[in-house]
């Protein structure tokens, strides 16, 4: 099909999440069609993000300074943290321009089987500010799983000890537009739970 540069860049886009085989094999035949329009300019743009990425200190996300852009943003209300599971939640409450406080990014949720623990996750950070006193409430966003739903007790638990410290989780239920019949008996039990005056 190809000398073994061209198969390696196929293996490789095939490691990407939602790539299979066939799609990366598109892919590198899309980039290859055109390598000094399309395939160099990306593995420049690739090469120079591997080297500027960085991990804030502060809340865990991925950026290319450090404390991050959001951290270091004085417009933000800092006494409002928003804990996410995944720097990809972070990116998806952003987009949706719903959040303006700061985040914490835990890196996982609590999961036995998988091998993590308290210590695995990504903490510290959220403790110590919350210790200082800037922090007034903690919005708890993680998934509505068994590993989410784990996760937050214990965080709950962590963070009941501070006074003054408020901690909420997001609401779950039935999304807009949804229809009954078709929800899960979790998501039903979730969202007759977080029921609230019409």
């Amino acid at each position: 099909m190809g000398g073994q540069e061209i198969e390696q860049l196929i293996r490789l886009l095939g490691r990407l999440p939602g790539f299979g085989p066939r799609s990366a094999r598109r892919v590198a035949l899309y980039l290859l069609r055109d390598p000094q329009g399309r395939l160099l300019p990306l593995a420049r743009a690739l090469e120079r993000t591997g080297a500027a990425v960085r991990t804030c200190s502060t809340c865990g996300t991925l950026d290319t300074v450090d404390p991050c852009h959001i951290c270091a943003d004085p417009l933000r209300d800092h006494g409002l943290v928003c804990v996410v599971e995944t720097v990809g939640d972070l990116w998806a409450l952003e987009r949706a321009g719903v959040h303006w406080g700061v985040y914490q990014v835990l890196g996982g949720t609590l999961s036995p089987l998988a091998g993590m623990g308290p210590e695995d996750l990504n903490v510290d950070s959220l403790l110590r500010r919350v210790e200082s006193g800037e922090v007034r409430e903690v919005i708890l966003a993680l998934g509505a799983t068994v590993e989410g739903a784990a996760t937050m007790h214990w965080l709950m638990d962590a963070l009941g000890q501070h006074a003054g410290v408020v901690v909420s989780r997001v609401a779950q239920g039935v999304p807009m537009g949804g229809a009954l019949d078709v929800l899960d008996d979790g998501t039903l039990a979730a969202a007759l739970g977080a029921r609230r005056p019409a």
